[in-house]
């Protein structure tokens, strides 16, 4: 492994966090233990703080290979709660409103899901970092602006019901780049005649890399410390 070079490395992103402050935190961690002053790292696709799961950080030369990562299919499971919308489409704002939901069942959930399987329009967040007249849509949204966002074309390939409970349910979706599993959420509660929003969400899969992949945060210096010896060794024989 040689992380000055470029590596591809996979790590599970802790909830709270944001994709900019893992990547931070893994170049700071490589250059102090190399004892350099720059290297290039980078993130093959976003995860929203309220999410966790499979982030893929390249360093070095690797960064060049991000964007053929963000163009892999990813899997999430979600969790959402029926029956009330707040204006981000998940936890991040509170619960702006509710709606009926005494007459959702498990067979009309999994009939609204099936709906949605194939290629499908969604219009993004308005708290989501989409341009709009050169400035992210987010912006807008928290300083009470109104701002129209465009459909947008994306595929979903799978989506399944994990788990029913009256007003929760979590779900399994195999989906394209750009989709937002939000608004995916707020899409749904619409097709039930009611309203939902995001509680939950991990992503599970990029591609072929899956959770079980990932390093933990907790194992970045182990990694860079093997990584660092690995390369020491080579030298030596090399010598």
């Amino acid at each position: 492994m040689n992380l000055l070079e470029g590596e591809v490395l996979y790590f599970d992103k802790p909830l709270h966090w944001t994709s900019f402050k893992l990547v931070k935190i893994v170049r700071t961690r490589i250059s102090r233990k190399l004892r350099i002053k720059k290297i290039k790292v980078g993130h093959a696709g976003t995860l929203d703080p309220l999410a966790s799961g499979v982030m893929i950080i390249c360093t070095g030369k690797a960064t060049k290979l991000i964007e053929s990562f963000q163009y892999q299919t990813k899997e999430y499971v979600a969790t959402l709660q029926l029956g009330a919308t707040t204006p981000s489409f998940d936890r991040e704002t509170e619960i702006d409103a509710t709606y009926p939901t005494g007459h959702i069942t498990r067979e009309r959930v999994e009939k609204v899901l099936k709906s949605f399987v194939g290629s499908i329009q969604q219009v993004p967040p308005v708290y989501s970092a989409c341009k709009v007249d050169g400035r992210r849509a987010y912006d807008f949204a928290r300083k009470g602006e109104e701002v129209e966002l465009k459909a947008k074309e994306l595929v979903i390939d799978e989506i399944e019901l994990l788990d029913y409970q009256p007003e929760i349910i979590k779900i399994r979706v195999v989906c394209s780049k750009g989709t937002y599993i939000r608004a995916l959420a707020r899409d749904i509660g619409l097709a039930l005649d009611s309203g939902a929003h995001l509680i939950g969400l991990v992503r599970t899969r990029v591609g072929d890399i899956r959770l079980e992949d990932c390093f933990q945060i907790e194992q970045l210096d182990d990694l860079v410390e093997k990584a660092v010896s690995t390369e020491i060794d080579n030298n030596e024989e090399n010598k």
